[in-house]
Order: C-alpha cells, then sequence, then structure tokens
C-alpha cells in the first residue's frame, strides 16, 4: 500500500544529513516528494507548506509514512519551512486570508508578486536559522533566479547556521559546492555525484547537440 510500496521504502530506508545541504534527485515517482512531505510532518509543518503555524490541511500522501519515520537528532530546531512549490499558491491564499502579517515574507502578499519574485522573496527575507524542506524551489525560477537562490544557500549555510533538504531536477542546483547528492533512481538511496545524474548528463548532451535529440525525437513520433 502506498506509500509503503515505493521501492525507496520497501525495505526501509536511512538518511543522514552530513553536510549543511542536501540534494534528492530521481525520476518522477522515485518518491522525492512523498519522503519530504513526510519528513516535515515530522518536524509538524504545514502539510501544503509553511512552519508550524500554518496547519490548514493535512491531507498530504507523506503523512502515512511520516508516522513511520523515527528522527534522530544532534541538535534539535522548532525554526525552519516546507516548501511545496505545487501548493505554494494555496499557503499564499492561506496566509493573505488569515490576515497574516508578510513582514517576515518582504513586506507584501505573494500573490502581488510574479511566481518567481514571490519565491524570491521568501528565501530572501524568511529563510535564517533552521531547517529548511524544499519541494522543487526550482519550479517558478529564471537561470538567474536559481543563482540569486545559490548565493542566498551559500549565504546560510556558510556558516552553518542552516539545514536543507531539496528535491530538485536542476543541474544549476546541484552544482553547488559541498553539497551532498543522494539518487532515488534504482530502488534505493545512494549518493551520486551530480555530475553523474541523469539531469545533468542530458541537459549538457542536450544543449551540446539538440539537432540529435530533435531528430530521435520527431523521427520516433512520425
Amino acid at each position: 500500500m502506498f506509500p509503503f510500496d515505493l521501492p525507496i521504502v520497501r525495505d526501509g530506508l536511512s538518511i543522514a544529513l552530513t553536510t549543511p545541504v542536501t540534494f534528492l534527485v530521481g525520476e518522477n515517482g522515485s518518491g522525492k516528494s512523498t519522503l519530504l512531505e513526510a519528513l516535515a510532518w515530522c518536524l509538524g509543518f504545514g502539510a501544503q507548506g509553511g512552519s508550524r503555524d500554518h496547519q490548514f490541511d493535512a491531507g498530504v500522501d507523506g503523512h502515512a509514512l511520516g508516522r513511520a519515520l523515527k528522527l534522530v537528532w544532534r541538535q534539535r530546531t522548532t525554526e525552519g519551512f516546507f516548501l511545496r512549490a505545487e501548493t505554494f499558491y494555496n499557503l499564499s491564499t492561506y496566509l493573505e486570508t488569515a490576515g497574516s502579517s508578510f513582514s517576515r515574507y518582504g513586506g507584501a502578499s505573494f500573490h502581488v508578486k510574479s511566481h518567481g519574485e514571490a519565491f524570491l522573496a521568501l528565501f530572501q527575507n524568511r529563510f535564517e536559522d533552521g531547517f529548511y524542506i524544499l519541494d522543487e524551489p526550482e519550479a517558478a525560477l529564471s537561470p538567474q533566479r536559481q543563482l540569486a537562490f545559490l548565493n542566498i544557500l551559500h549565504q546560510l549555510t556558510a556558516p552553518r547556521i542552516a539545514q536543507f533538504i531539496i528535491a530538485t531536477h536542476s543541474p544549476m542546483l546541484l552544482a553547488f559546492p559541498g553539497a551532498t547528492v543522494l539518487s532515488l533512481d534504482g530502488g534505493s538511496i545512494q549518493p551520486v555525484d551530480y555530475r553523474d545524474t541523469e539531469h545533468y548528463r542530458i541537459t549538457r548532451e542536450f544543449l551540446e547537440s539538440p539537432e540529435r535529440y530533435f531528430r530521435h525525437l520527431f523521427d520516433w513520433h512520425q
């Protein structure tokens, strides 16, 4: 029964966060989001994203797995945030309708900003000390804004004041210096060099020779 029939969960799982930034990579359906949702539930973050103060919907798949997880801490923290790219609009609406102050988010409602501007405002103003779980933060970011996000990661992790675990498909983010990259492909969780990920390899090969990919893709569908 889902999520316990996921290959990465079926035989048990163990993840040690040994660096300030840990990336989860894998194909769609490999369990990245479910694992992050379970971890967020264990930490008491809002089911559709947010902090411990944002409890407006409990219907997220990761809760069943979250109840089965055991967290072992060296230093416990109550600060942090859970970003779910796919439900960020719902969180923004909740903050606005609940009359929440946006002083910790740059001073203006996320709904008056573009999607990418809202994400960056969150990263720049809300992230500080704490534990941050991010599910595809690149979803709304242009390449230039991804670079800005990498700068924010550096500012928060160089002094080791924040811990990040991030699911991403972005080769740009995966290149962050000193980060651990864990692959969920193949039914297990294994460390991998970012240059060996499918995300990096396919993106690099496509940019070097798009015609080769087009020839294969377009002929395939004729």
